[in-house]
């Protein structure tokens, strides 16, 4: 699925996605994927927790997609992220896509990880 352009200044954006890749700033990226400032690249899912945060004092929320359906993070991941000073939100990735390019587009200190679909 294709998402509407907007003005992002230079920031990567998630321009689409499909059954297990994103393209993201014109690069498709198998897998799972973590989008911040102009770049997009591959994350090693939730067991990669040293990827989110190294987000720490870049971002101020991390949009989490948890692939097609609504899950729970790990365990006590969101209280981690939150003492590194990054707001978590979880939900299905197509929406964390969307969010985080309206959030982003706003100018916010944002990033996205996206399990696949």
């Amino acid at each position: 699925m294709a998402l509407s352009p907007s003005d992002f200044g230079g920031a990567a954006i998630i321009e689409g996605y499909g059954p297990g890749f994103f393209r993201v700033a014109g690069q498709v990226i198998q897998g799972a994927v973590l989008v911040e400032g102009d770049q997009g690249q591959p994350w090693d899912g939730l067991s990669d927790e040293a990827a989110l945060m190294a987000l720490a004092g870049r971002v101020d929320v991390l949009f989490l997609g948890t692939g097609a359906q609504p899950a729970y993070p790990p365990r006590g991941l969101f209280d981690r992220l939150a003492e590194a000073g990054i707001r978590a939100e979880a939900m299905p990735s197509p929406n964390a896509a969307r969010t985080y390019n309206v959030t982003r587009s706003e100018g916010r200190r944002v990033a996205c990880a996206l399990l696949p679909l």
